[in-house]
């Protein structure tokens, strides 16, 4: 049923492709084009256009309406200036405002979503690869938000234009004028790992947020279809010329005192050293060191309590490994990976971390391929034997947004009973009509523990244009198919999925769009038993002032547990055969207020019982200094092995002195947990671009175990000072 159901899908969005098509612009419209014009003098980057030297660039002035009306002049006007020396590249903006008064602008903290408040974004394709680049957003505080795109893949966060893993070393400073605001930027060509040549042109963008009016204005790419991401649809900066070759190099070593103690034992003295360097070996190839790394720095995991017999999936959020994340990136079924960073350094079962003694990894563009090289070494800790991560990952770029490639995964660990675990796989994406995916993929593993019945291959489409969003797929993975460096949802699984939706845009009563379709997921075992089928008819509402409304009104679930499904304490659902009905309704509250709030109550039957859900998350920003967010997840379980009720809730609260010093306070509570309550403090000064001083003081649960059953994380006690220092010679 679902390859032939697949196969319809895919010749109806075919067939309507061209006439769909027919009524956006040509596909060989040329691209928009900028000149940047070069200076003797830098101009002062103080967020005014006051300096003489920005009016001698010529503005940059002709934006077009992405949000809500498509294609129409915007209704603030924005301007962009762009000036170069043979070092660095400078940006004047001027956002024109008619209401100074309703200019939003909260953020004070480098690399938060800027989506609550007024912002501006440059995207830059330094080698006009039209696949790969690099995005600098700011906001009228001046406030930082800095990112790669790579093989014009969109950012995890819906709320984000780009994922913040990557940090550059740039400035920027803005101010709110009688006018709107202003803004200046300064970026030396070394961030952008930049080869200098006599002439060289560049990809080039710009996008203007407005939050009053919920209005995305863009320079080019201006089509919905398209995310500020689509390096492969910016326009062309001309006019840089003498320009130095300026390599990348930066060499950031970190010290840290304190002391810790793991749950049951005394404390214990700390202080330790370590670093990373990063080294551009050309202009789009950059490699990466790191010795004795310490992630005391980064967010906690905020924690989850699952409801379903297979494992979680937890964000990674360590900096060594986000960054150039992307190019590693090997989608198998749905969203499951051949490899996930999270299984180096974490213990799945427990959240335990195990120390990392060294890792290196080379990511870039070289030699017409797209590469990515990493080696990492974990040491022994606790019940976590030593282990040696080596990955390898290559594409080769077709046509814009479309690619054939390979990886390569190799785990030698110090346990004898599974001493080695290796996995290749092959995939390909081909983008047709700039927004018509077809991805393919095959992967075989293999281990001492299992042989044969180890494959895994599948593929999917997705299609959306202004009318109506489409994805269809079909996988199998087979019963022995063992990545431990990945992350796989099922096995012995041969999934299908379809989902359509329309997509009008009524204009009436506030209304920006409805969404409203049905999805089915069809997910038996290789031998085509039923195992896990879900229908759910969805509906969508979303309004010009950024509230949603969402709806299923009829989710019916078929589930057959082959073992016990351990909830919490000794209550577990048995195995067996289930079909149940569930509804849920969620709100999202207008985004240009100082308080945003999502409500969300999920009601219906949950594997021969009652479960029901109920989520409130809301967040207070009464100035630029101060975010308070709350949240809370109540779940009540009436089930015939017992009832019982689990909370998760959270409160955040975090202070901005300035941009460079800023507090936060993170207190999470579980009550599936033995001890149920959390708590994170840090405090982080950054005294140089990308050197910080951290405080930091953790109590409990830091990392989120992956594996199904709700197994008792890990609890600690940690207090930490620790300070970075990023040097380059530039």
């Amino acid at each position: 049923m679902g390859n032939r159901a697949c196969t319809i899908v895919l010749c109806v969005v075919l067939s309507l492709t061209a006439k769909v098509f027919s009524q956006t612009e040509p596909l060989n419209a040329p691209p928009r084009v900028a000149r940047a014009t070069r200076t003797d003098h830098p101009p002062k980057i103080d967020g005014t256009l006051n300096d003489p030297a920005w009016q001698s660039a010529p503005p940059i002035a002709d934006f077009r309406q992405k949000e809500p009306f498509e294609t129409l002049p915007p209704t603030e006007r924005t301007e962009v200036r762009i000036l170069y020396d043979s070092r660095h590249v400078y940006f004047g903006i001027h956002c024109y405002d008619t209401s100074r008064s309703s200019i939003v602008a909260s953020q004070l903290r480098r690399d938060l979503p800027q989506n609550l408040d007024d912002n501006f974004a440059i995207l830059i394709d330094p080698s006009l690869s039209r696949r790969n680049g690099y995005i600098f957003q700011i906001n009228p505080l001046g406030t930082q938000l800095d990112g790669q795109v790579i093989e014009e893949q969109g950012p995890p966060d819906a709320g984000s234009i780009v994922d913040p893993s990557w940090d550059g070393l740039w400035v920027s400073a803005a101010q709110i004028t009688d006018d709107g605001w202003t803004a200046t930027v300064e970026i030396p060509f070394s961030t952008l790992n930049f080869r200098g040549g006599p002439v060289v042109d560049w990809g080039i963008n710009f996008r203007r947020f407005i939050r009053r009016k919920n209005e995305e204005d863009h320079w080019a790419a201006y089509r919905r279809v398209f995310g500020f991401w689509r390096v492969s649809q910016a326009g062309v900066l001309e006019g840089l010329s003498g320009i130095e070759s300026s390599r990348l190099l930066v060499i950031k070593p970190y010290g840290l005192v304190g002391a810790q103690s793991f749950q049951g034992q005394p404390w214990s003295a700390l202080h330790t050293g370590g670093g990373d360097i990063k080294y551009g070996l050309s202009s789009n190839l950059i490699a990466v060191g790191t010795i004795n790394t310490d992630f005391s720095d980064a967010d906690v995991d905020q924690q989850q309590f699952n409801l379903t017999p297979y494992p979680i999936f937890v964000p990674e959020k360590r900096r060594f490994f986000l960054e150039n994340s992307d190019v590693f990136n090997f989608l198998l079924w749905n969203q499951d990976l051949l490899f996930f960073t999270r299984q180096i350094g974490v213990d799945p079962i427990s959240g335990q971390e195990v120390p990392i003694d060294a890792g290196a990894k080379i990511a870039g563009h070289a030699a017409g391929f797209d590469l990515g090289i990493m080696d990492v070494r974990t040491r022994e800790e606790g019940l976590n034997p030593y282990a040696n991560y080596a990955i390898v990952r290559v594409k080769k770029p077709l046509m814009a947004g479309s690619y054939v490639g390979f990886m390569a995964t190799d785990k030698e660990s110090g346990n004898p009973a599974d001493p080695y675990n290796r996995s290749f796989g092959a995939d390909a994406h081909f983008l047709f009509f700039r927004n018509l995916n077809l991805r393919g993929y095959y992967a075989k593993t293999w281990s001492p523990v299992v042989q044969g019945d180890n494959a895994a291959f599948g593929g999917r489409l997705t299609y959306a244009n202004n009318w109506f969003n489409v994805y269809a797929g079909h996988g199998v993975t087979e019963r022995n198919f063992n990545a431990e460096t990945g992350f796989v949802t099922r096995t012995d699984d041969k999934p299908t999925i379809i989902t359509v939706q329309a997509t009008p845009r009524p204009h009436f009563a506030g209304i920006r769009e409805i969404d409203v379709g049905p999805s089915l997921f069809d997910d038996p075992n290789t031998a085509g038993e039923r195992v896990y089928r879900e229908v759910v008819p969805q509906a969508s509402v979303l309004f010009n002032n950024g509230a949603e409304v969402d709806a299923f009104a009829q989710d019916v679930t078929w589930q057959v547990l082959s073992s016990p499904l351990h909830l919490y304490k000794n209550i577990s659902v048995p195995g067996g055969d289930y079909r149940f009905v569930r509804h849920g309704l969620k709100f999202t509250s207008p985004q240009n207020h100082r308080i945003t709030y999502v409500g969300s109550f999920n009601w219906g039957m949950y594997y021969g019982g009652d479960l029901k859900t109920a989520t409130a998350a809301v967040e207070y920003r009464p100035n630029a200094h101060l975010d308070f967010a709350i949240n809370d997840t109540h779940n009540a379980f009436r089930l015939p092995q017992g009832n019982f009720d689990i909370d998760l809730a959270g409160v955040q609260v975090s202070y901005a002195f300035t941009r460079f010093l800023n507090a936060t306070t993170f207190i999470q509570a579980d009550t599936a947990q033995t001890q149920a309550v959390s708590a994170n403090f840090r405090v982080r000064w950054t005294f140089r671009p990308d050197s910080d001083l951290y405080v930091i003081y953790n109590t409990g649960t830091r990392f989120q175990a992956l594996a199904a059953g709700n197994p008792m994380n890990i609890r600690q006690q940690k207090l930490a000072i620790k300070i970075t220092y990023s040097w380059s010679p530039h």
